[in-house]
């Protein structure tokens, strides 16, 4: 998070997070404190190798860890995760080694699950959107491509593609394809393989690749 520390003091991060402290005071809202920055915490700055950008947290009871597109162990798998699950065993020929959602063994080997938002109030999509949360993240998607070179950007769907636009491709691999979920899975995500492509691009550029 030091790379980071000069968006803490930004205006727009003070006004949000005044306004996150002032939502879990009187709301519920997920995930809990302690996990909002959880995706920086498995995946620090030096050890980032690929980025899957997701849109918000889940907002269901016990679901959002702060992994992008992650649950918590014992919560059954959201229908995009099932999806991502599927393209993983058509595009390497095996199952993931997850037994559940939580995804923390890709965070931990330098899979960065980052949301644009960070927050969001139970029962309600979207209720975080536009308080600063994106500011923040474009920042962080920003470093990410000025500073470290042969990353991995995974971009699901029109979303996270716009906000990718930053990235500059010529010293990183950028992915695109439709979004994992029910609606659009069809129109180009299954058959993607972005996980050998990534897992390809790594090895090229001197890296382990993914356990996927």
């Amino acid at each position: 998070m030091k790379v980071l520390e000069n968006e803490f003091n930004e205006e727009y991060f003070v006004k949000l997070a005044e306004f996150v402290k002032a939502e879990y005071k009187s709301s519920t809202v997920y995930p809990p404190p302690r996990f909002i920055f959880h995706a920086f915490d498995l995946t620090p700055f030096d050890k980032v190798k690929v980025i899957i950008l997701g849109q918000d947290p889940y907002h269901g009871p016990n679901q959002a860890n702060g992994l992008a597109f992650a649950v918590n162990k014992e919560v059954q798998l959201p229908p995009s995760l099932v999806n991502i699950y599927k393209e993983i065993e058509s595009d390497l020929g095996k199952k993931t080694v997850n037994k559940a959602g939580d995804l923390e063994n890709w965070a931990k080997q330098g899979v960065l699950l980052l949301n644009a938002t960070l927050t969001v109030r139970a029962a309600t999509a979207g209720s975080h959107q536009k308080k600063g949360w994106e500011e923040f993240t474009d920042a962080v998607i920003k470093i990410l491509s000025e500073q470290k070179e042969h990353l991995v950007f995974i971009l699901w769907g029109n979303y996270a593609q716009k906000k990718g636009s930053v990235i500059d491709e010529a010293k990183h691999l950028v992915i695109k394809s439709a979004h994992p979920s029910p609606l659009s899975a069809h129109n180009g995500f299954f058959g993607s393989k972005p996980f050998s492509q990534a897992n390809a691009y790594l090895i090229l550029n001197g890296e382990e690749p993914i356990e996927w």
